[in-house]
């Protein structure tokens, strides 16, 4: 079943990829150390956590964004002739395709300091943080509607909501799908689609990406979605009038990870970043730079309450057992709620 779940990777990768193939890493002299990462962390984000690597360590980094698809793509397209040190970013679906091809190395034991739960079983790939899913919804619509901000997924099949939802399209969106498992771990496979054919009527629109419906929410254009927590509370703290809570029946998370690139030739500066990924130092700098991910290592210090999920109902939810699943439950979802 891994198998399928890479496929679909490669065709949306390959698509991708003659388009980023031309904007390589530079060709200007190398420094003495110089790390090159493809990460699939947004740059504005991204951009805090390799500054402060380079501070760290003196070891400059040469990074490409891109998406999961075009991140796989490129590393097999770059086989034979290694062009990038270390991945970075997720979700964690992106890291077992990427290990289930050979495409990784394998990682000294990264320490107590990020649990066991959250280390691959090959020892492959380490997460450093996790995406949970939540639900966002536009302040004034609330005050207008006398309603409470949701915080059951049964509080969004209210008919306040009909035509006011914005979701993402499971067939193009890893927040969808992971929207679906969460569903399924909640109510069994049955009851989750006969929950999303439910709450089908309430929804206005389907959109591409995960975040796509975050700015119409915001604007008021429509009244609440799901969403991954980073999506979600970047557009609060831009100041927009949106409430942000977690589904109190339970809900899932993405994860995102590290790992180095199998055959690069610069293992000793791939090995430091892992190591400082992995460390509470990245953890803080999350809570300092409000980089909206919550930090999984042991000794991190959650500043923000949102990103307090201690009190948070989570289903577990593995990487592999997605991967085995989606293209699945995507076929069910398209076949029994959106025809």
């Amino acid at each position: 079943m891994m198998t399928s779940f890479s496929s679909y990777f490669r065709k949306i990768g390959a698509v991708a990829l003659a388009g980023v193939m031309a904007a390589g890493f530079s060709t200007s002299p190398r420094a003495a150390e110089v790390l090159n990462v493809y990460s699939t962390m947004p740059e504005k984000n991204g951009s805090h956590v390799f500054e402060a690597f380079t501070r760290k360590t003196g070891i400059e980094t040469r990074v490409i964004r891109l998406s999961a698809g075009e991140a796989l793509a490129r590393l097999e397209a770059e086989k034979n002739n290694r062009q990038a040190d270390v991945l970075f970013g997720g979700p964690g679906e992106v890291f077992e395709v990427a290990a289930e091809q050979k495409m990784l190395e394998t990682l000294p034991d990264p320490g107590e300091g990020i649990p066991r739960q959250y280390r691959s079983k090959d020892g492959t790939w380490n997460a450093w943080g996790i995406m949970p899913l939540v639900f966002m919804t536009n302040a004034n619509f609330l005050k207008t509607n006398n309603l409470k901000a949701p915080e059951s997924w049964q509080d969004l099949l209210d008919p306040a909501y009909r035509n006011g939802l914005q979701m993402a399209d499971a067939r193009t969106s890893g927040t969808a799908t992971e929207r679906i498992y969460a569903l399924v771990k909640l109510y069994g496979e049955d009851g989750a689609f006969d929950y999303q054919k439910k709450l089908h009527q309430n929804v206005q629109l389907y959109t591409k990406s995960g975040q796509g419906g975050a700015m119409p929410i915001a604007a008021g254009q429509a009244s609440s979605g799901v969403f991954y927590l980073p999506d979600a509370l970047d557009i609060q703290q831009q100041g927009y009038p949106v409430v942000v809570t977690y589904p109190r029946d339970g809900t899932t998370y993405g994860v995102v990870g590290v790992a180095i690139i199998k055959g690069t030739g610069n293992r000793d500066a791939a090995q430091k970043f892992v190591d400082w990924v992995t460390s509470v130092e990245l953890a803080d700098l999350l809570m300092e730079k409000k980089i909206n991910y919550v930090p999984v290592h042991k000794d991190a210090k959650i500043t923000d309450p949102v990103l307090d999920v201690s009190h948070v109902k989570f289903f577990e939810a593995d990487s592999e057992w997605k991967g085995e699943k989606r293209k699945e439950y995507v076929a069910r979802w398209i076949k029994e709620v959106i025809q």
